[in-house]
């Protein structure tokens, strides 16, 4: 990353000097409003860096190969910050491959829900002057790291902003596992699964399985089965400093999914163990951003029942 311009007390960089911009890919929609953004940028003196295959994806008259394209290493080396416009799905690809690289994320929402890209498209040309300016505020987020061993060997690793979710795959048949907490044994499930959720997570799948809805501020995982063959298992809150493992005991087809974008095939006597990663992701959000003011909007609390 760029060490040239001024941090604020909110750690948003002022008066950056490169920007790059990372889209959804095969959207026209999107392509336009990068294209907007990129121009808007270059008018004020702003750098302008545009993700490689988000460019690459792009043709007349929409065209951002007319900019600089990169991949995210290099993204990560030369941009100040990272503009993410799509949906939650973008801007989790874009944190996993960033991470390393401390390179602040900006998300304006194209897509559906958008729990991490909370500035409106038709709100990203107005709020570039907060932004240059240094008037967003910073939010670390905490990241998770899970790898595969098999045999005692690791054969596989990735990051996950959301979670780390191991399943039954895509035959319908229960997987049997073991879980441990630290080196201690848990408890052994018959279930469709478990996922193994951040903060950032608690409002993506593991909202949908039940599982509780943590803030950002939280220092914690859970832990929420995926139908499980006893109901007696409910979701468990952990600490961020706790080592989880899944242990595979019987699976036809199981499997371990990265933030639902990154999947690798388990076998039985597969261990997968998750911890909390080094990295974190800084999210930058606009003045005025609250979280439950997000929740209320998105998950429409407080609104009247619609009469019949």
């Amino acid at each position: 990353m760029n060490d040239d311009p001024v941090s604020s007390s909110g750690g948003c960089p002022v008066s950056p000097k490169t920007i790059a911009l990372i889209g959804k890919y095969h959207s026209r929609e999107i392509a336009e409003s990068l294209c907007l953004l990129a121009n808007s940028l270059h008018d004020r003196g702003i750098g302008v860096l545009v993700e490689k295959v988000t460019a690459s994806h792009s043709e007349a008259p929409v065209d951002l190969r007319n900019w600089m394209s990169c991949d995210f290493t290099a993204i990560g080396e030369r941009a100040d910050l990272a503009i993410v416009l799509g949906g939650d799905g973008t801007m989790l690809n874009a944190a996993r491959q960033l991470a390393c690289f401390d390179v602040p994320l900006v998300g304006v929402n194209q897509g559906r829900l958008g729990f991490l890209t909370d500035i409106a498209r038709c709100d990203m040309l107005s709020c570039l002057d907060d932004l240059l300016s240094g008037r967003f505020t910073s939010e670390n987020r905490m990241l998770l790291v899970a790898e595969v061993l098999r045999d005692g060997q690791s054969i596989a690793s990735n990051l996950a902003l959301n979670d780390v979710v191991v399943d039954k795959g895509s035959i319908g048949r229960l997987i049997e596992f073991e879980l441990f907490i630290d080196r201690e044994f848990i408890y052994s499930l018959r279930s469709d699964g478990l996922i193994v959720s951040t903060p950032t997570g608690s409002t993506a799948y593991s909202l949908s399985a039940d599982g509780p809805i943590l803030h950002p501020q939280v220092s914690g995982i859970a832990l929420v089965p995926l139908c499980p063959h006893s109901l007696t298992n409910r979701p468990i809150l952990v600490g961020d400093r706790n080592e989880i493992e899944i242990r595979i005991v019987h699976a036809t087809d199981s499997r371990v999914h990265f933030d639902g974008q990154v999947t690798f095939d388990l076998k039985p006597e597969d261990l997968v163990r998750i911890r909390r990663s080094d990295f974190s992701i800084h999210l930058l959000h606009p003045p005025g951003y609250s979280y439950f003011s997000m929740l209320r909007q998105k998950l429409h609390w407080s609104e009247k029942p619609i009469a019949p």
